[in-house]
């Protein structure tokens, strides 16, 4: 293993961000980032692009 230090931009505000393990939010900055992030997946606001998978809701079962 080296001792490069890395850094990245920050996938909320692009600040820059040194990739090391004292970084407990790493990619983020932040809390603040990884908190808006995450809220952005809980809302569907981001997704990975892929194939539908065609399941589908059983609405009987949901009544049980």
């Amino acid at each position: 293993m080296t001792n490069e230090i890395f850094t990245v931009a920050c996938p909320n505000c692009q600040k820059e961000v040194i990739w090391s393990v004292e970084n407990q939010f790493r990619p983020f900055c932040s809390k603040r980032c990884q908190l808006i992030d995450l809220g952005e997946w809980a809302a569907e606001e981001k997704a990975i692009p892929g194939q539908e998978t065609g399941f589908l809701i059983d609405d009987e079962f949901n009544q049980i």
